[in-house]
Parts: C-alpha cells; sequence; structure tokens
C-alpha cells in the first residue's frame, strides 16, 4: 500500500482527477434529474473557470511579449493552422473506423490552443525561455476563447454542434464573458488571486473535473463502454500516437526552419504540442449535449494523459543536452 500511495503520489494532480471523473461517471453516471442538477453545477463551474483565467492571464506578459511576431505568429498559426488540419485529416482518415463522435474528437483536439501551466512547467524544465512560454500560452488561450468554436464549426465539426443563436449565446455568457469581466477586474482582485493560490488551483481543476464527468455520464448512459469496443480502442490509441509525434515533431522543426534561438524553440516545442483540456473540457460542455460530448472529448483525454508523460522525459533529455552541451543552438 504505501508503495502504491507513492506510485499515486507522482501522478500529476490534474491526471488523477481526471481518471476519477471517468471512473466515477462510468460506475455511478448522473442520469434524469440528477443531471440536470449536475449540469447546473457544470455550467456554474464553466463560468467560474473562465473568469479565473481571465483573472490570472496576465495581460503586463502579453503586452510585454506581443512584439516578438517571429515567435508568435508562426506558432499561432501551427496551433490553430497545421494542428487544425492534422486533426481534420485524423478525423476523415478514420471515418468507419470507429464512431462518427468520436472521429470528430479529433478535429476538436486539433483547433484547442496550448495549456497553459504545464507547457510553461516542461519548458523551464528543459531549458527554455519561460518569458516565451508564458506569453505563448497566454495569447493561444486569449485567441482560443475567441477561435475554436468557429475554426471548428468552419472545418466541418457544426453539424455535431448547436451553433444556432442560441449555441453562441452560449459560448458568450459561459466563456467570453467571464473571461472580459476577469481581464477586466485582474488589476483589483490580482491581490486576493496571489493569496488564495492553493484555493484558485483547487477550483479551477475541480471546475475541469466536473465538466469531464457531466460529459461521460451522458456518454455512458448512451452506451460508451459498448459502442466503442476493443479494436477501436486500439485504433483510437494509435491515432491519438501519431498526433502527438506529427505534433512534438512538427513544432520542433517548425521552430528551427524559421531560425529561433535553442530557448525559444523549446518554448515553442512545448507550446505547439501540448492541447489544453482546461479549455477542452468545458468548450465541449457548452458546445455539445452530455451524450456527444464524453464522445468527442476521448481523443482529447487520452492525448492529454499521453503529452505528459512524453514531455518529462523529453524535458529531462532537452536540459541534459544543454548541460553536456552549453551554448548548443541545434
Amino acid at each position: 500500500m504505501p508503495g502504491t500511495m507513492r506510485f499515486l503520489g507522482k501522478i500529476d494532480l490534474m491526471v488523477r482527477l481526471l481518471i476519477l471523473a471517468i471512473l466515477l461517471a462510468s460506475v455511478l453516471p448522473a442520469t434524469g434529474g440528477a443531471r440536470d442538477i449536475a449540469q447546473w453545477v457544470s455550467n456554474a463551474a464553466i463560468f467560474v473557470l473562465f473568469f479565473l483565467n481571465g483573472l490570472r492571464l496576465p495581460r503586463r506578459e502579453v503586452i510585454r511579449g506581443i512584439g516578438n511576431w517571429r515567435f508568435l505568429l508562426p506558432l499561432v498559426m501551427w496551433c490553430f493552422g497545421a494542428m487544425a488540419l492534422a486533426g481534420k485529416g485524423l478525423e476523415l482518415g478514420l471515418a468507419g473506423a470507429m464512431p462518427p463522435m468520436v472521429a470528430l474528437g479529433f478535429l476538436y483536439l486539433g483547433v484547442l490552443p496550448s495549456t497553459v501551466q504545464s507547457a510553461t512547467a516542461y519548458s523551464s524544465l528543459a531549458g527554455g525561455n519561460v518569458a516565451s512560454s508564458v506569453v505563448a500560452a497566454a495569447l493561444t488561450n486569449i485567441l482560443g476563447v475567441f477561435v475554436c468554436t468557429p475554426l471548428f464549426v468552419a472545418l466541418g465539426g457544426g453539424g455535431a454542434a448547436d451553433m444556432g443563436l442560441e449555441g453562441l449565446a452560449k459560448v458568450f455568457g459561459m466563456l467570453i464573458l467571464p473571461f472580459a469581466i476577469g481581464q477586466g477586474l485582474q488589476t483589483r482582485m490580482s491581490g486576493w488571486v496571489a493569496g488564495h493560490r492553493n484555493l484558485v488551483t483547487w477550483m479551477d481543476r475541480l471546475s475541469i473535473a466536473i465538466a469531464v464527468y457531466v460529459a461521460f455520464s451522458g456518454a455512458v448512459e448512451q452506451g460508451l463502454w459498448v459502442r466503442v469496443g476493443a479494436g477501436e480502442w486500439a485504433v483510437l490509441l494509435a491515432a491519438v500516437c501519431a498526433m502527438l509525434v506529427f505534433a512534438f515533431a512538427g513544432s520542433w522543426l517548425v521552430a528551427g526552419a524559421i531560425g529561433l534561438d535553442r530557448g525559444d524553440r523549446i518554448a515553442f516545442l512545448f507550446a505547439g504540442a501540448q492541447k489544453s483540456v482546461a479549455m477542452g473540457a468545458p468548450l465541449a460542455a457548452v458546445l455539445f449535449p452530455p451524450a456527444v460530448a464524453g464522445m468527442v472529448l476521448l481523443p482529447l483525454l487520452a492525448y492529454h494523459l499521453l503529452q505528459l508523460v512524453v514531455s518529462a522525459p523529453l524535458a529531462a533529455r532537452l536540459a541534459s543536452h544543454d548541460r553536456s552541451s552549453p551554448g548548443s543552438a541545434d
């Protein structure tokens, strides 16, 4: 038992919460009247999550780094261009090999922005430019609030999402509005956020876990574990691995091709390859009914777990390379 506890303690807390949410939804899904209550709680949590994102994403850092277009413009084009097209390609390639909503999840995965905390943390661990990483994460997530939904619809995902006036109103009211309020109150409430960092972090993570629980409850009720067989799970994981290889190798090669120095190249790598479940899970809860959202989220959740598995040894390898070859710019 002590060995098991030590092993679990090494797993990222967000990963543990996501696994717990999936297991709980599988064993005790919210159905009927309970689902309505859970959906209301999830909606409220999503509003709070994006309000907190607005409070925390540093305007000064964004303004200070916004002039580095040599770094930022290619990153934005990679995150919302190349990755989105890769996701669309996988969606088309997997048609018939798995349920359509799971295949659609690869397009959804592709249009999402980078992570904030883990991309910056791994960039720092690898010896990358932390300032560039912070600015990149902030910018892609600010853009993501406005870009993800129209980009998803433009590439062919609108048929699965409620994107009439009601759908647009939900996106505005639950994502953009609280984010804008948080940005507006950032100066006044920065002290409160700094003084309650642990509380804010837990609120952030629990909001994501609740959104995942509600989405998976709907999918389980619709027969998720029956409709997706063992062979389809194998195809799903193989496709996620292919997406990971494209994301990490492509980010590294693009950063080298545009001539970034090693610190910025490392920042580009992690910001360009990682995808945000903090944006993806709440947005899916807004765009899709629960039965659809759970299916669409499968590629994102698998990608999120595997990107952390890949990032840790990769960051350590990059850091050891810097120690053995100081000044290297390969």
